[in-house]
């Protein structure tokens, strides 16, 4: 390409709409990239979002319009395309004809910028400053009817849709940690709660395994896996089936939370950044291994996966990027 930008966003949800709100209005020449043909990411498929500051109640997707609208109105930069590999390298950006012209301001431009080259499917765009904000996706159980009622009493997230099944019946689908706080959670809100385990054993904590044990309300159902979601219009009832007894029944249930697993969208950067379990390794200053490369939301190692706290890191990542300009 014949442009060099101050920064790259990887990413248009809510970390990667964030950074370019915060970008633009710090006179960063920032250009994000994003992989499908609509802005928001996850927000994109939750029905309801109860829980971001200011907005109760909004409809996931008019969520991720709003915050793609803010981008627009500032004038930020937008291509979609899919982003292979990401190659770095040091050198001097006076040394290559035609750049001169695209250097953001002296003080921002130190000599020898590692400029980071993203190579798409359709082209490659250079960089001073990298934000990785590809989120992550929830590991899908893979059964009839899942994809259909997403959003419609399927969910993947207890404590974003939870106030929504009050009083009502509802399944968590796991074992592990994240399943056993779901049904937790859950358990404060609703009537009754299905623990449905394909193994005899939790894997949880041992301490989230005594408090589940605890719940009145919580009844678990081991050794079994769900075979479909039905319903009419929304979830009524899941298919389950005990692989010891290869016995099937119907469980009826307004709602069922999915927790086996997230996988951070992270492939295209393997060797590029350190990781831990797939995710990219950064702190609150969205500061990766790699000198003037960042991560932001779901895809970075963090305690709380939130839509509140991915803008949080987008806003972080852009001051963090303007200090490694400066030489800070």
């Amino acid at each position: 390409m014949d442009k060099l930008y101050d920064m790259i966003i990887v990413g248009s949800g809510p970390a990667g709409l964030s950074a370019a709100i915060y970008a633009q209005r710090a006179r960063l020449d920032a250009l994000v990239i994003e992989r499908d043909m609509v802005s928001g990411g996850q927000v994109l498929t939750t029905y309801e979002v109860d829980n971001y500051p200011g907005l109760p109640g909004i409809n996931g997707f008019e969520l991720g319009m709003k915050l793609r609208e803010h981008a627009d109105k500032l004038g930020v930069q937008f291509v979609t395309d899919e982003v292979k590999r990401v190659e770095t390298g040091s050198q001097k950006c006076g040394d290559r004809p035609g750049k001169e012209e695209f250097l953001h301001a002296a003080e921002l431009t130190p000599w020898g910028t590692d400029v980071k080259s993203v190579v798409c499917e359709n082209g490659t765009y250079e960089a001073k400053t990298l934000l990785i904000a590809t989120g992550a996706r929830h590991q899908n159980l893979g059964v009839p009817g899942e994809a259909e009622f997403t959003g419609m009493g399927v969910s993947y997230c207890a404590t974003c849709d939870g106030a929504f099944f009050k009083n009502k019946t509802v399944a968590v689908v796991g074992g592990g940690d994240v399943a056993l706080e779901d049904a937790i959670f859950l358990a404060r809100i609703c009537e009754k709660v299905y623990l449905i385990h394909r193994r005899d054993a939790l894997r949880g904590a041992k301490s989230l395994q005594e408090n589940v044990f605890k719940q009145d309300n919580i009844e678990i159902l081991w050794d079994t896996v769900v075979e479909e979601i039905a319903g009419e219009g929304r979830v009524e009832r899941l298919r389950i089936k005990n692989k010891k007894t290869l016995k099937e029944s119907e469980l009826p249930v307004q709602g069922v939370f999915i927790a086996v697993g997230i996988v951070p969208n992270s492939q295209s950067f393997q060797g590029l950044v350190e990781m831990e379990k797939g995710y990219i390794k950064a702190g609150e200053d969205t500061r990766t291994s790699a000198a003037g490369i960042f991560a932001a939301g779901d895809v970075r190692t963090k305690q709380l996966r939130q839509i509140v706290t991915a803008a949080a890191d987008g806003a972080n990542a852009v001051t963090s990027a303007e200090r490694y300009l400066l030489g800070q």
